[in-house]
């Protein structure tokens, strides 16, 4: 589906969702949160597409967080359902089955920035500009920034990051580890890596994902056995099967997420 704030593009094995507010900077309005909650819904019941890229719309930003001009008008009980709202949205996304790209450029900063840790990988360009701002608008990242930042660069540098409000460029995030890749088209990349998902089967895909995800804070010994449920749920599929004989008469697989 397709809103007025959200703009999706289906191809076949991946999705290309763009947040459609550039006049706020792609900012998180209501309309923009409920865009993706929708999206996210209806994408994970789709057996063939393996990647859904999120991007921003124009030039000049990924996501520069929070619609402030929105925010100002909500009373604090308000504040509270909505930041509620879009830490809901974007445990969706990092719950998905499917493998979510953000396609960074421009300001990626706050809730934008927590929003593109929620997804699984992430591009750049050379223009962009990456921070979690919060602690000098008088609030803290609100949306999972203070919990995802850790897990993916440690506490040391996430701490610097979060309580100094500091940005970076795209190439110092790549270096910490927040971004994969950086490009001068973050979109062509971003693209170009959905197509090396595409190779993959989809069931596999997802219990990949599950098993690097679910594991992430088990003991070693129970995340092993996390991982042999995961595979497990891969040996009665067809994909399996097929991926075997397309190894054997040395052609492509044609996996259909079954």
């Amino acid at each position: 589906m397709s809103t007025e704030k959200v703009i999706v593009e289906k191809h076949p094995t991946y999705w290309l969702v763009r947040i459609n507010n550039p006049e706020r900077r792609n900012a998180l309005s209501e309309a923009v949160v409920d865009g993706l909650i929708a999206v996210t819904a209806e994408v994970a019941r789709e057996k063939a597409v393996r990647a859904v890229i999120l991007c921003g719309a124009g030039d000049k930003a990924f996501c520069a967080g929070a619609d402030l001009k929105e925010r100002k008008a909500m009373n604090p009980d308000q504040v509270r359902v909505f930041v509620g709202k879009q830490l809901a949205m974007m445990n969706a996304i990092a719950a998905s089955p499917k493998v979510w790209i953000a396609a960074l450029q421009g300001a990626c900063l706050g809730g934008g920035l927590e929003l593109a840790l929620s997804c699984d990988l992430r591009v750049a360009n050379t223009n962009t500009v990456a921070g979690l701002p919060e602690v000098r608008l008088g609030i803290i990242p609100g949306a999972g920034g203070t919990q995802r930042l850790p897990r993916l660069v440690g506490m040391a540098k996430a701490k610097e990051m979060i309580l100094t409000g500091m940005r970076m460029c795209a190439e110092h995030a790549q270096a910490m580890g927040i971004v994969n890749r950086v490009a001068e088209d973050h979109e062509a990349a971003a693209i170009e890596l959905a197509g090396e998902l595409a190779k993959a089967a989809p069931i596999s895909l997802t219990q990949a994902k599950r098993a690097v995800d679910a594991g992430w804070d088990l003991p070693l010994e129970a995340g092993m056995l996390l991982e042999r449920a995961c595979y497990d749920v891969t040996i009665p599929t067809k994909d399996r099967l097929e991926g075997l004989q397309a190894f054997a008469e040395k052609r492509a697989p044609n996996y259909i997420g079954e």
